[in-house]
């Protein structure tokens, strides 16, 4: 299997290799084929920036099994899954679960990369867990905050950007994660996609930790 100039797979950039495997291969065309353009590119430099960290950290890693984490992290924030009353980090998991089982991929496998994906959100958790785990949160956290900027160079970043651009990267991302969660606003509650809604949709008030407790039914 081959495509052209967009690259879809098989594709290398700043010494990293996308996995010429037909699981990889399936998995870029599904999501190629069901997220924005802006999701696939995202979600591709996520498989990249986490490998190349993965790298500089010394850890050994699936290249596949991070792969599919990448490209399905976001795919809970589609428009069908906008009405499930779960995290969207949750469905994007069990979407990559179904595909991977379907591959026959073992359940080690499968699990570490339900939980990249659930985890993504959920920062000071995943660096201590399995390197497909946390190298999923480190591409995420390095494309969309840039944390860690530094650490990868001006050059390799440049391959990765030119082979995937961000054109209005930030407030793109940011309306993407409001459209993906602002009809479930309760699934906020706790994380970091509380301030995604703060921002930007009129009257939300995020959930309170301190007043679910003191408004719980125990007594004094």
């Amino acid at each position: 299997m081959s495509r052209n100039s967009v690259g879809v797979w098989g594709d290398s950039a700043a010494g990293v290799a996308v996995p010429s495997s037909r699981l990889a291969a399936e998995a870029t065309e599904l999501v190629r084929d069901t997220a924005s353009e802006l999701i696939y590119h995202h979600s591709r430099r996520v498989y990249w920036f986490g490998s190349l960290q993965g790298r500089r950290r010394g850890l050994a890693f699936d290249p596949e099994l991070l792969y599919v984490g990448a490209m399905f992290h976001d795919l809970g924030l589609g428009k069908e899954f906008r009405a499930s009353g779960r995290r969207f980090e949750v469905d994007g998991a069990d979407e990559a679960r179904r595909f991977l089982e379907r591959h026959g991929i073992p359940e080690g496998g499968v699990r570490r990369v339900w939980t990249a994906i659930a985890l993504h959100t959920t920062p000071g958790i995943p660096e201590f867990m399995e390197p497909e785990v946390a190298l999923l949160t480190a591409g995420v956290e390095y494309d969309v905050l840039g944390i860690g900027f530094g650490d990868i160079d001006a050059a390799a970043r440049a391959e990765i950007t030119a082979l995937h651009p961000r054109p209005d990267f930030k407030r793109r991302i940011l309306q993407a994660f409001t459209e993906g969660i602002e009809q479930k606003p309760e699934t906020t509650f706790g994380n970091v996609k509380a301030d995604v809604l703060r921002h930007f949709v009129p009257g939300f008030v995020p959930g309170d930790f301190v007043e679910v407790i003191q408004g719980s039914p125990w007594e004094e």
